[in-house]
């Protein structure tokens, strides 16, 4: 009986062992972000010849400037999401000796954004002239005694009430 105890208590402790190291189904792992967000659409705004005050102000402070050169800002972002695998990405920035922005390297290039690439939109803008645009439904009246025709009536009965307008200070000497 005492043999049967300590084997029953010695599986049960190597059980709950082995089963710390396991993941349980169900349990939340949160998705791991570091570094600088750098999108497509930052990259589009990047130009020659640009101060670095801009590139700041577009891309954000660089996460790594390194003390040996100087000319070059390193943007890394990597996200893991939760289980997952990880995922990186690198952009790097240079500048000449009159701190104007030269090229770029990195997992970003110049060009269609992937939100353009997606909606296949080329970025231009559409305008309507009037005569283009759709009519616009006509109004029907609203129903005698119902709430539409309460507020109507509201609206039409409230009086305009100018503004007073104070008098211009005298600023002549006595």
């Amino acid at each position: 009986m005492q043999n049967t105890k300590l084997l029953l208590t010695s599986f049960t402790f190597v059980g709950l062992l082995a089963l710390a190291g396991c993941s349980f189904p169900g349990v939340y792992k949160i998705d791991i972000q570091q570094g600088n967000v750098v999108t497509q659409d930052m990259i589009n705004q990047l130009r020659p010849g640009m101060t670095r005050r801009q590139v700041r102000f577009i891309m954000g402070n660089a996460l790594l400037t390194d003390t040996f050169h100087p000319n070059r800002w390193d943007y890394l972002y990597s996200l893991q999401p939760g289980g997952g695998e990880r995922q990186q990405e690198r952009m790097s920035v240079f500048f000449n000796e009159s701190d104007q922005l030269v090229s770029l390297s990195g997992d970003f290039k110049p060009g269609v954004s992937r939100d353009e690439a997606i909606l296949g939109q080329d970025g231009a803008t559409n305008v309507v002239t009037p005569e283009e645009a759709p009519a616009e439904p006509s109004e029907v009246p609203a129903k005698p005694g119902s709430l539409l025709d309460q507020i109507q009536k509201d609206v039409d009965g409230v009086e305009a009430v100018p503004v007073p307008t104070p008098e211009p200070l005298d600023t002549s000497e006595q």
